[in-house]
């Protein structure tokens, strides 16, 4: 199910028109103090926003994609990737890699800090209900183990986007980690390119 936000967002940006969905510019709005854009392409959208915490040199996007198209499509954080607007490029992690860096320096911090960012994010938006979302990946990833480095780990994978097979109508959530060496995010924007087509967001 379309989650409240990607309806408002899709209807403030006038995808819908005479029962059809129709390409849109980039949308941007707030919603609990972060910036969200949205954007769609070939029925397919997807809704970003910059989390305002690191995770030890990683800077968080939170990702909502919804596919209104009639065929699955997939999605992983390869197709993820922050342009400086200076002729640098860095591509999102893979999860694999976030957790695995996760578990060598993790800590308690890391995890409280983590856990709160990214729910403060999916639990104050009005109405919020994705399919194949963080509520179940965090279930999936308690086996994880007992100590703090391990419980850091669990957290990064419960909330990191993994490569989802989306079906027609539903959608997913989640996070894509990019490692910038520094604190803080550097100017640029996003760029996700999936199945032929290429989703550019605005500068921030």
């Amino acid at each position: 199910m379309i989650s409240q936000l990607l309806r408002t967002a899709l209807l403030f940006s006038g995808v819908f028109w005479s029962g059809c969905i129709v390409e849109a510019q980039v949308i941007e709005f707030e919603n609990n103090g972060l910036h969200y854009q949205s954007l769609t392409r070939g029925a397919v959208t997807v809704m970003c926003a910059r989390l305002p915490t690191e995770l030890k040199d990683w800077g968080l996007i939170q990702i909502a994609i919804s596919n209104g198209s009639e065929a699955y499509v997939t999605f992983s954080p390869e197709d993820f990737e922050f342009d400086r607007g200076d002729g640098r490029v860095t591509p999102a992690g893979s999860a694999d890699a976030v957790v695995g860096d996760v578990l060598e320096r993790g800590n308690h911090s890391d995890l409280v800090k983590l856990i709160k960012t990214y729910e403060d994010a999916i639990y104050n938006i009005p109405n919020m209900k994705l399919d194949n979302s963080y509520e179940k990946r965090r279930e999936a990833a308690l086996g994880f183990g007992t100590s703090a480095r391990f419980e850091a780990a669990a957290a990064a994978s419960a909330i990191a986007l993994v490569q989802t097979r989306i079906p027609p109508g539903q959608s997913t959530d989640g996070a894509v980690f990019f490692r910038f060496g520094s604190k803080s995010f550097p100017p640029g924007h996003l760029v996700v390119h999936n199945g032929g087509e290429t989703f550019v967001f605005n500068q921030e």
